[in-house]
């Protein structure tokens, strides 16, 4: 008999494990199947947001993740913009992610991906309906009406084939995905023909040099001859090891290329260093042109990847797997309808598309022909103009970056509204919109109160509005909790004494005044035609 569970995850990084580990929360069996037994040791994935921060602690591990942190909280996420070189006297201290933190319920942390993937895998072990088989690898998928099948394959010991069964499939599994290739979905993006290199190494000697600066996080040169192209350094740990990325010729290989003198020429020093790994990865945009077909989904680099520009990948990837699987848990459980299905590609699509053409390949074009207007020593006050407005102008990766889904048809957003990576930080309740945290009369954050189903504050509301909602909720069998406060204390800052939370902490509908129809809202919120 063929092994089913209700969902099969086809990759075991952060986003398939950060998926497995939701789903399992939310009373919803999965098999995860990652044909690497161990992980990598790359520093990849370093920057995350405060955004991924609250999913760890939704997911019930974010002590531990923070535990794990090869740095002093202490080191800020900001970085060091030089120009030509970093030894240039014309240089800079970028604004880094804490700028937004009192919007969030949890703070912005760095670690290396191996660091926080050691500990969701450790958290994943200990649920009971989340089902592991690494070291397999897909073989073959196949979908019907009634669910997916798929074979896999052990690569050690017989090479045995195994059939496994589930309602839906979810391709976790990178840029070259075989769930998305096998489901027919195409990608499509901006290709800029050009190799990169990542080194690791360790140096104390450019631990010496960097003492220039004030302690942070990463190092870059702005060289004109590389038209916005990247170059930069990062802090893997305060034992001197440091990865570095910038573009090389084609033909690149670990033999034919002086890499020390390349870290040098940026630098602008030399300086001796220890490389433990030296790889390379081609410079490009692609975005999926469908994130579901029928029941396949697939999430993370699967559904969307490119260059390591801004910390935008694993924090992506991981709000996929935080908007997938509520609503994939409310679909198996019987309360939702297909509608909320069709929402995750029509949230989350248009939000990485958004940050690929808008945050990354638009910048790296500002930048290249910023950085290309003046010459220092021909027009230094052109030059002077540039740099300042390299530093204060349009292209912010932080300040403006605030992903939302007001054009969802699940939320009650404005009219023509849109989702998209960009938007405005406030307090105020918006439909389509991250909750901000606010304190409540019991000294718990209303983030405390959020969880496996939806929410509905009511600050200072008439109780009749709030028991419209429980008893809709009741009807439709839709799992729902009021808080009730009043509206004072900062919950003012919300602008509205009826707020409608989903179960991934987003503002599904927000009011002054009672709803007209609650079942209504529910029925939108959660799908149902």
């Amino acid at each position: 008999m063929n092994q089913r569970s209700h969902v099969l995850i086809v990759g075991g990084g952060p986003v398939g494990v950060g998926l497995a580990i939701d789903l399992a929360q939310r009373g919803v069996s999965s098999t995860l199947i990652e044909r690497r037994p161990g992980m990598h040791n790359i520093p990849r994935g370093q920057n995350l947001t405060q955004r991924t921060l609250e999913h760890f602690h939704f997911w019930g591990c974010v002590d531990e993740v923070r535990a794990t942190r090869l740095m002093p909280n202490t080191v800020a996420s900001n970085g060091i913009i030089a120009y030509r070189s970093l030894m240039n006297d014309h240089w800079f201290c970028t604004k880094g992610r804490e700028i937004v933190g009192d919007y969030y319920f949890q703070k912005n942390d760095r670690m290396p991906q191996y660091c926080f993937e050691t500990v969701m895998r450790e958290r994943l072990a200990k649920l009971p309906l989340a089902q592991t088989r690494f070291g397999w690898t897909l073989r073959s998928l196949e979908q019907d009406a009634n669910g997916v099948r798929v074979s896999v394959q052990h690569e050690a010991g017989d090479g045995a084939i195994k059939v496994l069964e589930a309602d839906y499939i979810v391709g976790c599994d990178g840029g070259h995905s075989m769930v998305r290739e096998s489901a027919g979905i195409k990608r499509d993006g901006t290709d800029f023909d050009q190799v990169m290199m990542l080194s690791v190494f360790r140096s104390p000697e450019l631990s010496k040099i960097f003492e220039r600066f004030p302690m942070c996080s990463t190092y870059r040169a702005v060289d004109p001859a590389l038209n916005g192209y990247w170059q930069f350094f990062g802090r893997v740990d305060m034992n001197d090891t440091f990865f570095f990325h910038a573009p090389v010729p084609a033909d690149t290989t670990r033999d034919n290329f002086d890499f020390a003198g390349l870290l040098h020429k940026v630098v602008g020093a030399q300086f001796a260093c220890d490389f433990s790994y030296v790889g390379f990865w081609d410079l490009k945009i692609a975005v999926a042109e469908e994130y579901r077909k029928g029941r396949v989904f697939i999430a993370g680099d699967a559904a969307h990847s490119h260059p390591p520009y801004g910390g935008f990948g694993v924090n992506n990837g991981l709000e996929d797997a935080a908007n997938l699987a509520w609503k994939l848990a409310a679909r198996i459980h019987g309360w939702a309808g297909e509608a909320l299905l069709d929402s995750y590609d029509l949230e989350r699509r248009p939000v990485f598309k958004d940050v690929g053409e808008n945050f990354i390949a638009a910048r790296i074009k500002w930048e290249g022909e910023l950085s290309n207007r003046h010459d220092p020593a021909v027009d230094p006050e052109g030059f002077a103009a540039d740099w300042n407005e390299l530093q204060t102008g349009n292209g912010p990766f932080v300040s403006n970056f605030e992903p939302n889904y007001e054009g969802s048809p699940i939320v009650y957003g404005p009219q023509g509204g849109v989702s998209s990576a960009r938007g405005d930080y406030m307090f105020k309740a918006r439909a389509g919109h991250h909750l901000a945290p606010r304190s409540l009369s019991s000294g718990r954050n209303v983030f405390e109160e959020l969880g496996g189903g939806f929410v509905l504050f009511a600050f200072g509301a008439p109780l009749e509005a709030a028991a419209a909602f429980e008893s809709a909720a009741r009807e439709l069998k839709i799992p729902f909790k009021v808080v009730a406060d009043t509206c004072a204390q900062g919950r003012e800052d919300y602008e509205a004494r009826l707020i409608l939370i989903r179960p991934d902490q987003y503002v599904a509908w927000a009011s002054d005044s009672a709803a007209s129809d609650a079942g209504e809202i529910l029925c939108k919120a959660a799908g149902l035609v």
